[in-house]
């Protein structure tokens, strides 16, 4: 008998996200394992292409913590081997869009006190912005 999961809704974001992002019904993937059977760079990746899909399906955002999305090449093997004609290698692009877009702020303009901001030079203030900030 098959096991139902319940998705919370930061799962179901996560997953929608995905969808949008990658042009792909992700829920359609019955995991056969035919992506990660032909995939050419299986042997660099830590977590392989089914469990790409299994994990998105499934709304677990630590699979953004994985190098596999950088490691794919959209070489397009999946996608031509999936017999439900889903394209792995746009997730993995959807997964890559998702956590360049996190845009972590290294410093923050409110922890500038007045003091320093009237003693640092404009240019460095926005200069440091530029590079810090998402």
């Amino acid at each position: 008998m098959a096991k139902i999961i319940k998705l919370d809704d930061k799962g179901v974001e996560f997953l929608e996200k995905i969808m949008e992002l990658s042009g792909e019904i992700i829920t359609l993937c019955d995991q056969c394992g035919t992506c990660s059977g032909g995939c050419p760079f299986i042997t660099e990746m830590d977590v392989n292409p089914s469990q790409i899909m299994r994990q998105v399906m499934l709304g677990q955002k630590n699979i953004m913590d994985s190098k596999t999305m950088w490691i794919c090449a959209s070489c397009f093997t999946c996608t031509v081997r999936c017999p439900r004609d889903l394209d792995v290698s746009k997730v993995s692009e959807a997964l890559r869009q998702v956590k360049l877009r996190e845009a972590i702020d290294f410093i923050d303009i409110e922890e500038i006190s007045d003091e320093e901001a009237k003693k640092l030079p404009s240019i460095a203030i926005v200069g440091a912005f530029r590079k810090f900030t998402g």
